[in-house]
């Protein structure tokens, strides 16, 4: 494609190499005991990836159960409130399911199928992975777990009461933190037990390989669709890319089909929780440095002796402290820029784009948007930046009105 803003290159982006490596990121970093379940998958993958039987089963179901194409749309009142940059939102909300994860779960249940997995477990955080992959197993009748952190647990109510009405069964973690984290580990310990008739559905751009390249493919679309419907709007790309990273699933999908149009800036917004001057934030990478956690190598919130810190976000599914490897690799390469937002950014913002667009954006979302609005009133009025996004935010009620004091 040809235009204004994009250049051409000889060394078109290719990441990751055969061993699942994002430069020195990435990798597997597993158990022996589930290196055989791993290797299947990477196997299986490898196949299906350019399957044309596949792909286009995975586009009927995106096509006429998920609802995309996810509509590209000029948030008018927003941009002329925060000033310079015209600020369009990709609306993955208005998925089924209520965010981007659904994308994933429809890819890697069509995956566990061709494998002839019986059962799927899961984790989540904010509740949104685990309600798209309760539903995904409700429409191929698959029985799934799904593990979730008590503080999560307390925090996302409605959505556990959505999986479980979806046929889930949600397993609370009680270790550690009671979040994100902790039930990764409960889902990577039951896949170990369990891996001849088990199918992990991981949620984010995280895990041994081929997670991180499988979930970024799957979730690739939303960035191919913004391509192409800011051309057919614009007539030519957009000059900034703005996505919220708490793993990095939706801000990959987003980013990726930008990658090698060099004039698209791209910023990731971690959590900055009560400020990057406290203990109380998710970002990884402004604050982080390189380890090993859940079989990959990237930047974790970590202490001198290699212990993983607790991470802190208003909106849950931020709440990890570390980042997938590909945004590792990225940052080193410095191709994106992780920027981040305050929970009182985050929520100011919330309300925001409530009274502005009559949208309710996931607090997750309004991490991006708070900084895109930042970034917009540095930028001129003929230039454009698009926003992921990613979850609409009625999971997010309870939270923000008891922020706010209000009473439900």
């Amino acid at each position: 494609m040809t235009n204004s803003n994009s250049e051409s290159h000889s060394a078109k982006y290719c990441q990751p190499d055969q061993n699942g490596k994002f430069g020195e990121f990435g990798g597997n970093y597993v158990a022996e005991t589930l290196m055989p379940a791993v290797l299947e998958l990477q196997q299986t993958y490898a196949k299906l990836k350019n399957d044309p039987d596949f792909l286009q089963e995975l586009k009927y179901y995106l096509r006429n159960y998920v609802g995309r194409p996810s509509p590209l749309f000029y948030a008018q009142r927003l941009s002329d409130y925060c000033g310079g940059a015209k600020i369009y939102l990709k609306r993955d909300e208005l998925n089924h399911t209520g965010s981007h994860k659904i994308n994933n779960c429809i890819g890697q249940i069509l995956v566990a199928k061709k494998m002839g997995k019986k059962r799927i477990i899961a984790e989540t955080g904010a509740g949104q992975h685990g309600v798209a992959t309760a539903t995904v197993c409700a429409l191929f009748s698959i029985p799934c777990t799904i593990y979730m952190g008590a503080k999560d647990i307390a925090r996302q109510a409605p959505n556990v009461f959505r999986m479980k009405l979806l046929g889930a069964e949600v397993k609370p973690v009680e270790t550690g933190s009671k979040s994100l984290k902790n039930a990764i580990n409960e889902a990577m310990r039951d896949w170990i037990a369990n891996a001849n008739d088990t199918y992990y559905l991981l949620g984010t751009v995280t895990g041994p390989h081929p997670y991180p390249q499988m979930v970024r493919d799957f979730h690739s679309i939303i960035g191919s669709e913004a391509k192409e419907q800011i051309m057919a709007t614009e007539s030519k790309l957009p000059d900034a890319l703005v996505a919220c990273i708490g793993g990095g699933s939706n801000s990959i999908g987003l980013f990726y089909p930008f990658i090698d149009d060099r004039n698209v800036a791209m910023y990731g917004v971690e959590a900055g929780g009560k400020g990057l001057d406290t203990q109380e934030h998710s970002a990884s990478i402004s604050k982080g440095s390189i380890g090993v956690l859940h079989g990959n190598k990237t930047f974790f919130l970590q202490n001198d002796d290699g212990q993983i810190n607790d991470a802190h976000s208003i909106s849950a599914g931020l709440d990890y402290p570390g980042i997938g490897p590909e945004h590792a690799y990225l940052h080193s390469i410095n191709r994106v820029s992780y920027v981040y937002a305050t929970d009182q950014e985050a929520l100011e913002t919330f309300q925001l784009l409530c009274k502005t667009e009559g949208i309710i954006p996931a607090l997750e979302s309004a991490h991006g948007v708070a900084f895109a609005c930042k970034l917009a009133r540095k930028m001129s009025k003929k230039q454009i930046i698009i926003v992921n996004l990613s979850g609409r935010g009625d999971k997010d009620i309870n939270t923000v009105a008891q922020h706010l004091g209000f009473k439900l």
